[in-house]
């Protein structure tokens, strides 16, 4: 079946995604984090959740692994360990209640976690230094990002308090943010989503995001280390201001 022939999604549409999936990839690279959501709530116009969630996983799963290969030898391979670790156990336990969560609500829930590790004051058994902390980090975004989509708030906001250097930031991230789309292809497949007539608009939607990241790496290069911190923060603060401000939408109407 060739998707641009089917009622799925206009070819308009499609080109839209596949301009702007370039553009977000493009904003993760330069700025630590942010495209993925901005991707989301677009798509998340047109599309109901149930299809953004997986569809859009997969596009992600190519981004950030595009970003992890550019940026790879500065990846922190413990936290990256434990992540995997904790996002295992987490994609587990989503595969036996994804079914019955509603997706729109999770949005709260997501915003209000990112809020109060940028801004709050964390126990020391949960600081980032920690395998507990690596662990359970890894499981509860990896769990919350099977519903809300775009987990990348959650997980930047964890890394956030390891004081990474920009580049040391960005290929950790990468590396887990690939790990748990991975994650999450595999559930939502088990659970008998079809992806494979997706796979056109996903393909190119990996492709225009592979030059984008390479655009916004060389960007990244050019931006200072503390600069790059203070424009992170103040974008996941908004975008985690969106999130839960979307769920509040759904759960009063």
């Amino acid at each position: 079946m060739d998707l641009f022939t089917t009622d799925l999604i206009s070819p308009l549409l499609a080109s839209v995604f596949i301009v702007l999936a370039g553009f977000t990839s493009f904003f993760s690279a330069a700025f630590g984090a942010g495209g993925g959501l901005m991707l989301l709530v677009v798509m998340a116009s047109f599309m109901p959740m149930t299809l953004v969630v997986p569809v859009h996983g997969l596009v992600q799963l190519g981004s950030n692994t595009n970003r992890l290969l550019l940026s790879f030898k500065h990846i922190d391979k413990k936290m990256f360990i434990y992540f995997t670790l904790g996002g295992s156990a987490g994609a587990i336990l989503s595969s036996f209640v994804i079914v019955d969560i509603q997706l729109d609500a999770m949005k709260l829930i997501a915003g209000l976690f990112v809020i109060y590790l940028l801004w709050g004051k964390i126990p020391t058994a949960l600081q980032s230094s920690s395998v507990v902390w690596r662990f359970f980090s890894g499981f509860v975004t990896t769990f919350i990002s099977m519903f809300v989509g775009a987990s990348g708030p959650l997980v930047g906001s964890c890394l956030h308090m390891s004081n990474y250097s920009k580049l040391r930031f960005t290929a950790t991230f990468s590396g887990i943010m690939s790990v748990q789309h991975l994650f999450k292809a595999g559930v939502y497949a088990a659970v008998g989503f079809s992806f494979w007539q997706w796979l056109p608009l996903v393909g190119a939607m990996i492709l225009s995001g592979a030059l984008g990241t390479w655009l916004g790496v060389r960007l990244l290069h050019r931006i200072p280390t503390e600069k790059f911190k203070c424009i992170f923060k103040c974008i996941l603060t908004l975008l985690a201001l969106q999130l839960a401000w979307q769920g509040l939408e759904v759960i009063f109407n």
